[in-house]
C-alpha cells in the first residue's frame, strides 16, 4: 500500500481532531474543544481512515472506542503533535530573544485589570516581541491548553486533571454576597433573602455557576427565581439595576466597581464557598516567566481588590504563592 498525504485537508490538523475525539470520547465535544464544527471534525476523521485505509473509531458505542488500528496511530499521533508543539515553541523562542512570541489566556473578569502589566512585564523584563492575549472563561482556558494555542493561562481551573503543567497559584477568594444598594431587607438569612429577591448568578455552563449550584445544593438552599449570565459584568449589572443578589468573588467584582456600578457588598453568612485563581503553563518552557506572571498577578490584583471594594473585599482573599505545583 503506497500511502500519499491528504491534498483537501492538513494532516497534522486532522491527526489533532483525531486525538481530541479520542480524549474526550465524542465527536461533537472534540469539535467544541477545537472550535469547529462536528461536520468538519467528521470529515478530518474521514480523511485518515481513507489515508491509511482502516476504521479508527468504534463509533457504535458512548464513549467512542478506539480500534485496533486506532490504537496504533493514537500512540503516534500524540508523538506527532508533541514534536509540531516542540518545534513550534523552539523556532518561536530562537533568534536574539529567548522569547520572541507569547500567547496568553486570562479570565475575563481580570483581564482588564491585569492586560497592560502583563504586556509591559513580557516586554521589557523578558523583551517580547510579539504578546497576543484572549480574554475568556475557565472552559476557553482548557481548549487553548489542550490544542496548545496559549503559553499561559490566568484561570480559576487547576485543570489536575491534565499532565505536562507547572501551576503558580496567585489568590484564593471567598464568595461575598452582593446587594443592590436600595435592599432593605435581611442580610444575614439566606432562604429569606433568596424569597425576597432573584438570585443573579453565572451560567450553568460555566465553572462559577457550577461551583454556586453545588454549593447551595449542599447547604439545602433553593432560589425560587434566578436570573443567569456567562460574564460578571452582566451579573453586577443586573443586581445595580435592582434585579436581584449575587454570589461573586472580589476578582469578579474589580470591573463592576470600577465602573461605579451601585453595590452594596457584604460578607457571606455561611462559609465555605471559594474560588482559586493560578497561573498554567508547559512544564520548563518558559522558565521563570510563569511564576513572575502569578507574583505579578497577585500583587496587582490584591491592590485592585483593596482600592476597589476595601477591607470586605481585602478580607475575602488569601495571596497563595507560598508553593508552586508541577
Amino acid at each position: 500500500m503506497s500511502l500519499r498525504p491528504p491534498t483537501d485537508s492538513n494532516l497534522v490538523k486532522a491527526i489533532e481532531v483525531f486525538v481530541a475525539v479520542v480524549e474526550t470520547g465524542q465527536l461533537t465535544a472534540a469539535a467544541q474543544l477545537l472550535g469547529i464544527t462536528q461536520s468538519a471534525a467528521s470529515q478530518q476523521i474521514a480523511t485518515l481512515e481513507r489515508l491509511f485505509e482502516a476504521k479508527l473509531l468504534d463509533r457504535t458505542v458512548r464513549p467512542v472506542q478506539l480500534t485496533q488500528a486506532g490504537g496504533l496511530l493514537h500512540r503516534h499521533a500524540v508523538e506527532i503533535l508533541n514534536a509540531v508543539e516542540d518545534l513550534s515553541t523552539n523556532m518561536r523562542h530562537s533568534g536574539p530573544n529567548p522569547i520572541s512570541v507569547l500567547r496568553i489566556g486570562v479570565l475575563a473578569s481580570i483581564a482588564t485589570t491585569l492586560t497592560p502589566t502583563l504586556v509591559a512585564l513580557a516586554q521589557s523584563e523578558y523583551r517580547v516581541q510579539d504578546v497576543s492575549l484572549w480574554a475568556g472563561l475557565s472552559g476557553d482556558h482548557e481548549a487553548l491548553l489542550r490544542t496548545k494555542r496559549a503559553d499561559i493561562v490566568i484561570t480559576s481551573d487547576p485543570f489536575y486533571d491534565m499532565d505536562g503543567l507547572e501551576r503558580h497559584p496567585v489568590l484564593q477568594e471567598r464568595y461575598l454576597l452582593v446587594f443592590p444598594v436600595d435592599y432593605d431587607g435581611p442580610r444575614n438569612d439566606l432562604p429569606t433573602i433568596l424569597e425576597r429577591m432573584p438570585l443573579v448568578r453565572f451560567a450553568d455552563s460555566t465553572s462559577v455557576g457550577r461551583q454556586i449550584e453545588q454549593h447551595m445544593r449542599r447547604l439545602k438552599l433553593r432560589a425560587p427565581r434566578v436570573i443567569q449570565a456567562d460574564r460578571s459584568s452582566m451579573v453586577t449589572a443586573c443586581v445595580a439595576s435592582g434585579m436581584g443578589v449575587t454570589f461573586l468573588t472580589p476578582s469578579l467584582l474589580i470591573d463592576g466597581v470600577a465602573e461605579q456600578m451601585p453595590l452594596d457588598v457584604r460578607p457571606m453568612p455561611v462559609a465555605g464557598m471559594t474560588r482559586t485563581i493560578t497561573v498554567l503553563a508547559r512544564e520548563n518552557e518558559l522558565g521563570s516567566l510563569p511564576a513572575e506572571i502569578a507574583s505579578l498577578a497577585q500583587r496587582v490584583l490584591t491592590e485592585k481588590i483593596r482600592d476597589c471594594i476595601g477591607t470586605v473585599g481585602q478580607e475575602a482573599i488569601t495571596p497563595s504563592l507560598q508553593q508552586t505545583d508541577k
